[in-house]
């Protein structure tokens, strides 16, 4: 993939500051409310790779204090946004169409999120984003697939 996408674009630039990422995240997190509500932080991001943390703390806890599934899912959908939003070819345009997920393990540590594409399936039509959260031991907590549905922009005019 030749091109920078306006939000690969900004992640490059905030990267390089001391606490870039951590404003990129706080940032990013205006384009869907819900994900300033779990507090996950960019560590990486890339065209067809995104990698989000998510600490292990109260307002992410469930009645038996592992992390709740429900902001792991919205970990999982924060990376494969800011993915896609820096993979789609030029002229493209994405919206989910469905989350399968399973629950491997119990999520007892601060988690990371990973989301990974490859180049060759971004074109129209469906576009799978594979999704796995990972302990702090590298035990997978959750995995799965959130489809994209791939259309063209409509043109301007």
């Amino acid at each position: 993939m030749s091109q920078t996408t306006p939000v690969y674009s900004l992640y490059k630039k905030f990267a390089r500051w001391p606490g870039g990422r951590w404003l990129f995240s706080r940032i990013f997190s205006f384009k869907a409310p819900y994900f300033a509500t779990i507090g996950g932080r960019f560590s990486e991001l890339r065209p067809n790779f995104c990698e989000v943390h998510l600490r292990k703390r109260r307002k992410v806890q469930n009645h038996i204090k592992t992390v709740h599934v429900i902001a792991i899912c919205n970990a999982m959908e924060m990376a494969m946004g800011a993915l896609a939003e820096s993979t789609i070819p030029k002229g493209l345009r994405w919206i989910p169409k469905g989350m399968a997920v399973d629950y491997t393990a119990k999520a007892t540590s601060d988690l990371r999120i990973q989301a990974t594409t490859r180049a060759e399936d971004w074109k129209e039509g469906d576009v799978p984003v594979t999704v796995k959260a990972y302990r702090d031991d590298d035990t997978v907590v959750v995995e799965g697939t959130i489809m994209l549905y791939v259309s063209p922009k409509p043109q301007k005019g």
